[in-house]
């Protein structure tokens, strides 16, 4: 298996549009990488955007000339060889994304079957076969100016993470929650052990924690069958708790410094046990030192603890708005990486090992981001500039992580420059013309 990997933009993209490569983002040009997830096989899927936009008064309608926004799903062999790409979305006057396009805070999951669902907030999931070459089933929910005309839609779920035994971890959003407009992330929910999506059935979800439980502004539109609670739809005050704002806030100081917090994606660290993250309000002014806790939870929501050891403004996630953290479900560990430090926890919660970017040897983890943790305990770092996906092996004793991480960068420098030897990137683009092209 392959410890460095680039991630492609299809040929055909940057053919028919005639992409400027070399062109800045502040010039409307951007290739982001949203998620990445490994398969037990040591397959590896990669979900990225590419967005053209260009300020002027009349958009186009040549493809040359066309903003465009695509999605691309692509499937890399254990060698790191790409076999298949999923293409959606594409050229819109004024650049507006429709369809499977839309949504924010895109998610990639693997299900057991293989099949790879890609969520995004407020509620999308679609499902796409193992090789990419088939739409196996949509769910959508309305979204931007559309959400207030049409409130229910037929959404699934904002995130979805799958735990050893094949039960789906979700994070839901919810509409008429406090005084927020919109839909906003306020549910976990879990499904029961064999249950699974598939065309024209979504797998029934168990609520298990709220994030805020003011919902008097919600009336029956807002109820989700497939979401349930005590055997009926979540809605109103037919929820778990107590509620995750409610944890957390455990006198009047943090009862304050929580108002208007909001929750993370879930991860999960086990079949029974989640890490759910809560971040305090954030400021135009600067959020460093602002409250955060990563909650974790059982499979009937029963607070279990918090990861500890960080310090709200020495390891602040909110410089550069760092939200993720990922589980070893194998293994039970959860990691977090932000501009200050990766992070490592066992079970119980107990920092195992805290390397500082600040550090010489480790400031390059600053260019990366953490994405996930693959099923043989690889950390899956992106470096968003040069669009390569490094695996890091995590040792069993995560004592020994800061090793294996020098070990890691040391090598990524040779790998790197023998990767732009071998496919010439043009500003660090590595286009891919021989996987297959599947639109949709």
């Amino acid at each position: 298996m392959t410890a460095l990997l680039p991630l492609t933009l299809p040929a055909a993209v940057v053919g028919e549009h005639l992409v400027d490569l070399t062109a800045k983002h502040s010039e409307g040009w951007a290739f982001t990488t949203y998620d990445v997830a490994a398969t037990a096989a040591g397959a590896t899927y990669a979900l990225s955007g590419a967005v053209r936009y260009r300020a002027r008064g009349d958009a186009s309608s040549d493809p040359f000339q066309m903003d465009f926004t695509y999605h691309v799903i692509t499937r890399y062999d254990p060698d790191g060889t790409p076999t298949a790409t999923a293409l959606y979305g594409g050229g819109t006057r004024g650049n507006v994304p429709t369809g499977l396009a839309q949504g924010s805070e895109f998610n990639l999951a693997v299900l057991p079957d293989g099949t790879v669902a890609v969520s995004s907030k407020p509620g999308n999931t679609h499902l796409f076969s193992a090789d990419l070459s088939r739409l196996v089933e949509s769910w959508q929910s309305p979204w931007g100016w559309q959400e207030e005309k049409q409130r229910t839609g037929d959404p699934y779920a904002m995130s979805i993470d799958v735990t050893p035994s094949g039960r789906l971890l979700c994070a839901v959003a919810e509409y008429g929650v406090s005084n927020w407009a919109g839909k906003v992330p306020n549910l976990v929910a879990l499904s029961e052990p064999g249950s699974t999506l598939s065309p024209g059935s979504k797998a029934t979800l168990r609520a298990i924690a709220t994030h805020d439980a003011r919902s008097d502004r919600q009336t029956e539109a807002d109820r989700y069958p497939h979401v349930q609670y005590d055997g009926a739809p979540v809605a109103g005050t037919n929820r778990p708790s107590p509620s995750l704002t409610e944890m957390v806030s455990t006198d009047d100081r943090t009862r304050y410094d929580y108002t208007g917090c909001r929750m993370g994606r879930p991860a999960a660290m086990g079949d029974d046990l989640f890490v759910v993250p809560v971040f305090g309000k954030t400021y135009r002014s600067g959020s460093r030192g602002q409250v955060f806790s990563f909650l974790l939870l059982d499979g009937q929501g029963t607070e279990r603890g918090k990861l500890q050891g960080m310090h709200r403004y020495e390891d602040s996630p909110f410089t550069g708005s760092y939200w993720t953290v990922v589980g070893d479900p194998y293994r039970a560990r959860a990691f977090h990486l932000n501009r200050y430090g990766l992070y490592a926890w066992d079970a119980e919660g107990q920092l195992r090992s805290r390397i500082r970017t600040a550090d010489a040897p480790f400031k390059a983890l600053t260019h990366f981001l953490l994405m996930g943790c693959s099923p043989a305990g690889e950390l899956l770092l992106v470096h968003q500039k040069q669009h390569l996906l490094l695996r890091v092996p995590v040792p069993e004793d995560l004592c020994e992580l800061e090793d294996a991480v020098r070990a890691a960068l040391k090598d990524y420098g040779p790998g790197r420059n023998a990767l732009k030897r071998q496919h010439a990137p043009v500003n660090w683009h590595w286009t891919d013309g021989t996987a297959p092209v599947h639109r949709f």
